[in-house]
């Protein structure tokens, strides 16, 4: 059972409601408290997941291994491919997911049980495919830092998503992961308009902030690739030689987009968020969408799904990349290395040389 909040603007928040979950079959709906919904508080619980790792064979993902600290995201973003996930939980897409936070709190032992085994075989982990790693809650929790000193023990490489300046904490670990080819930071860049972007990502930091992130990230040594993730057709896309000029500008070596994905109830949400914040472009950037997918607002297809397809993709396509190209972002990092991955045993041989 799950609640059904009025469509009104919560502050602080992305969704405008709590969308019914596709597995659920009774749906609770009550008139929300105003003073309730100004102040919509995040709750916390612990995740008790016997592991940490998992797997992904989908053929256009690029990622095998992931580690996710976190299922929800204080963020908020409207847009977030992740949102239904929560409904496997018994919770909404909507408001549900950037305010009840599930946390992977034994992530750090489970991680070193993980990689202890004989049974491991040496493989980049990508932090974190679904959440984001440095969400508001990992200042407190410290789950991925954790995390990262584990992998970093172990030499095992990482790949970071995220759209946090609170990733610059950790340059310590990641300075040193650096030396060893272990690490990659990919860090998402939407847009440098302001307003945009504290109505589209809620709880994430300001652009100058992310370009600020990738700056310190990249003096320090550590390879960044920003990723314009996800491109709103009729929103955003006018942006794309700004942007990447600013994050050329910030030391970024590469870039690489991804086209606006809205599987189940996201795209519901997602109309509704544009009918409240840019009534005027609404039907501009949903006719787009639809133009990229063969007149629905979204398609699971492998192989467009994160690109589209049409007149719309191809001219975004272009621009995008003679626009990376530009500003000399279009650099080949060389692949993060297993070569010197330890375990245990490793470990406990040393102790006889």
């Amino acid at each position: 059972m799950q609640d059904q909040r009025r469509k009104t603007p919560t502050r602080g928040r992305g969704a405008l409601e709590n969308p019914v979950n596709r597995f659920e079959k009774i749906d609770l709906e009550y008139e929300a408290d105003a003073e309730l919904a100004d102040r919509l508080p995040t709750e916390v619980f612990k995740d008790t997941s016997r592991s940490v790792i998992s797997y992904n064979d989908s053929p256009d993902v690029g990622m095998e291994a992931t580690l996710n600290a976190y299922r929800g995201c204080e963020h908020g973003c409207i847009y977030c491919f992740a949102r239904p996930f929560h409904e496997y939980l018994g919770l909404s897409s909507g408001l549900d997911f950037e305010t009840k936070i599930f946390a992977k709190v034994d992530a750090p032992e489970l991680l070193r049980k993980t990689l202890s085994s004989k049974k491991w075989e040496p493989k980049v982990v990508t932090m974190s495919g679904i959440t984001d790693p440095y969400q508001p809650l990992e200042r407190k929790l410290q789950i991925t830092r954790r995390c990262l000193e584990i992998f970093n023990e172990f030499n095992n490489p990482v790949s970071i998503i995220t759209k946090n300046y609170l990733v610059t904490r950790d340059i310590d670990i990641y300075s040193e992961m650096a030396k060893k080819n272990l690490i990659r930071i990919n860090f998402s860049i939407t847009t440098l308009n302001k307003n945009t972007a504290r109505v589209m990502e809620p709880r994430a930091c300001a652009p100058h902030q992310r370009l600020k992130a990738v700056k310190q990230l990249t003096d320090a040594g550590i390879p960044v690739n920003v990723m314009m993730a996800p491109i709103v057709p009729g929103l955003t896309d006018h942006e794309i030689p700004k942007l990447l000029e600013a994050v050329a500008n910030a030391g970024a070596g590469t870039a690489a987009y991804v086209m606006l994905r809205l599987p189940y109830a996201v795209k519901d949400m997602f109309e509704t968020w544009l009918g409240e914040h840019f009534p005027l472009r609404k039907d501009k950037v949903l006719n787009r969408l639809r133009s990229m997918r063969d007149g629905k607002l979204y398609s699971s297809e492998w192989g467009t799904r994160m690109t589209g397809k049409g007149f719309y993709t191809e001219q975004i396509e272009a621009l995008f990349y003679a626009s990376r190209k530009r500003y000399g972002l279009d650099k080949k990092y060389p692949s993060l290395t297993t070569e010197n991955f330890r375990n245990a045993a490793d470990k406990q041989m040393k102790l006889f040389d």
